[in-house]
Parts: structure tokens; sequence; C-alpha cells
């Protein structure tokens, strides 16, 4: 019963990260349109701000679907949601800045910075996503036995 449940809200988990992710990748992507830059510290507050949007998102669906039974609305399981989503923020601009750089010091290929910038952020999803899971099925959304 318990890994149909964990596979049920890997699923639901997953469905909304796809919304997630088109929302984070449509901000970043709207911020790069309007201000183009190659300039790191600008990168990562774009990053920060499409990952906030993401967050706000992302708690919104969750605690409407895919952790609904566990969801105790407190301000103990809010406070350790933002704390989850700190640590997922801090991941996804660690590894976008580091993918950066490397897709930036592949020298046998030129790649245009929009592309660079989609694909570390798409690592960047991915990784900060996986461990935002992690966490809110174990600390943030436990059910209490």
């Amino acid at each position: 019963m318990m890994l149909k449940r964990t596979r049920t809200q890997i699923l639901q988990f997953t469905s909304i990260g796809v919304l997630n992710a088109a929302v984070d990748l449509v901000v970043l992507n709207i911020l790069l349109l309007i201000w183009p830059t190659k300039n790191n510290l600008l990168l990562l507050l774009f990053n920060t701000i499409s990952y906030l949007v993401c967050i706000w998102n992302s708690y919104y669906w969750n605690t409407r679907f895919t952790f609904r039974k566990q969801k105790r609305s407190s301000k103990a399981e809010k406070g350790l949601f933002f704390a989850q989503a700190l640590v997922a923020l801090v991941i996804s601009n660690i590894v976008f800045i580091a993918g950066l750089a490397v897709l930036r010091e592949m020298t046998f290929v030129t790649i245009p910075a929009y592309v660079e910038n989609n694909i570390a952020k798409g690592a960047a999803m991915f990784l900060s996503s996986a461990s935002s899971f992690l966490f809110m099925k174990y600390v943030v959304f436990k059910r209490k036995k």
C-alpha cells in the first residue's frame, strides 16, 4: 500500500513538476528576452526570480493534490516547506551556474547563450526537483504514524 501511494505521489509530483518546469522556463526566458545577459550575478537573480514563482506554484498544487492527505496547513509545515524550497533554490542556483561554466568551457562546439541557459536550467530543475520531492515526502508532509 505504501509503495503504491509513493508511486502515485511520484506521478502527481512529476505532473505538477512539468507545469512548474514550464512556469520556471517561461519566467526565466522572458527575463532573458527583456534583459539578455551573460553576467552570472544577473543570471542568478533571474534564476532566483523564476524559481520563486515556481515555488509558489509548487506549493499551491502539491498541497492540493500530491500531499493533500498529509498536509496539516500549520505554520510549522509552511516553514518546513519554505525551508526545503530554500535548500532547493540553493541547489538550483549552484547547478545552474556550474552548468553554465561547463557549457562555456566547451571549446569543441559553440553553443548560443540562449541554448546554454536552457540546458543549464534543465539540469538545475532536475536536481532541485528531485531533492525537493524527497524533502517534501520525508520531512515537510511526513505522515504521523
